[in-house]
């Protein structure tokens, strides 16, 4: 078989089932999984398909779910800079939720206020946290997601459900007017509404690449948020400023 018959009958099997894994590919081709690869690759880069961890989707599928890794070097300096300003927002004294993500991770890097205190469901963001004397730093406890290392489900929301914060910076992998603010998996998306309830101002911390996009598992509705701190406006933003949402760019 040809490599273009081959890829085709690839880009087949992915729309039809929503995903697929290298090693089922190989042993259904006949190839190695070295080739396997070099032909999702190609399919990526042709915007057919999102590759995954030993794997592939199709790209219409809304509960795919990146692994924090995979996202992690995506939108680098955008994510950083986000983050920059969202810390520049924290104040002496402030009590805030800094939700599980790669962008709200970097936050931690940059909060200079005195006398915070951060509750956080990341586990990477409190090992941050861990030396900063000044920082008062309570983790939720929860069931740990290896996939996005967020602490989730029952345990993380009652913790939440006990606390009231001045600020919560939350994480999201899809925004849009129409379908609110998304994430792929139910679980998490209880915890955030858990985060966003116990908060007084909730800040949407996202890169200019979730506008538009939508996810299996709502988080809440656009109107809900009360700020979005991003890279570059929407084309749509004056619909997010009609339902009292304001942008802070970085």
């Amino acid at each position: 078989m040809f490599a273009e018959e081959r890829k085709s009958k690839i880009l087949e099997i992915i729309k039809s089932d929503n995903s697929v894994r290298v090693s089922e590919l190989s042993k259904l081709f006949n190839v190695s999984e070295a080739t396997i690869r070099r032909d999702l690759i190609e399919l990526e880069q042709a915007g057919c398909i999102v590759r995954t961890h030993g794997g592939a989707v199709s790209t219409n599928s809304t509960n795919f779910e990146p692994s924090f890794k995979e996202k992690q070097d995506k939108f680098l300096k955008e994510k950083e800079q986000i983050a920059k300003k969202a810390a520049s927002l924290i104040e002496d004294g402030d009590t805030v939720t800094i939700d599980s993500g790669t962008t709200t991770q970097f936050i931690s890097r940059y909060i200079t206020a005195k006398g915070v205190t951060v509750v956080t469901n990341s586990v990477n963001l409190a090992d941050e946290l861990s030396d900063r004397e000044d920082i008062e730093v309570i983790v939720t406890g929860g069931i740990l997601r290896s996939k996005t290392k967020a602490m989730v489900g029952p345990l993380a929301e009652e913790i939440l459900k006990q606390l009231k914060v001045d600020k919560l910076f939350l994480g999201a992998n899809g925004v849009s007017i129409k379908s609110g603010v998304t994430t792929p998996n139910i679980v998490e998306a209880s915890t955030k509404r858990a985060m966003i309830e116990g908060a007084k101002e909730v800040y949407l911390v996202v890169d200019s690449s979730k506008f538009d996009e939508v996810n299996f598992s709502l988080i809440c509705n656009v109107s809900r948020i009360d700020y979005i701190i991003t890279d570059k406006l929407p084309k749509d933003y004056e619909k997010y400023e009609h339902l009292g949402v304001k942008f802070i760019l970085a």
